[in-house]
């Protein structure tokens, strides 16, 4: 019962950590350039990958931690797409 007490602790703390994360990057990006669809989808699914794969590790799940692990780095690169896509559109 201790245990999944502590592991329950763990994975809310994970939680509140990734929204955290989320909310740092919406107040970096505000900017004079407002976000495209994909810097906002990328960023979610980086967060939500991340989540997954703390996750993983918290409950000894290496399948979820895989899953979140994949998840956090094609929102990365969604991310990355979306501020290539900014920075063309933008002339930079």
């Amino acid at each position: 019962m201790q245990r999944k007490k502590i592991e329950f602790t763990q994975l809310a703390v994970v939680i509140a950590l990734t929204f955290c994360t989320v909310g740092v990057y919406a107040q970096k990006s505000q900017g004079p350039a407002q976000m495209n669809i994909d810097q906002v989808d990328g960023r979610a699914g980086e967060a939500e990958g991340k989540a997954k794969e703390a996750t993983g590790v918290i409950l000894d799940d290496r399948n979820l931690q895989t899953e979140g692990n994949v998840q956090k780095n094609a929102g990365k690169a969604q991310k990355s797409y979306g501020d290539l896509k900014q920075d063309i559109e933008q002339g930079k």
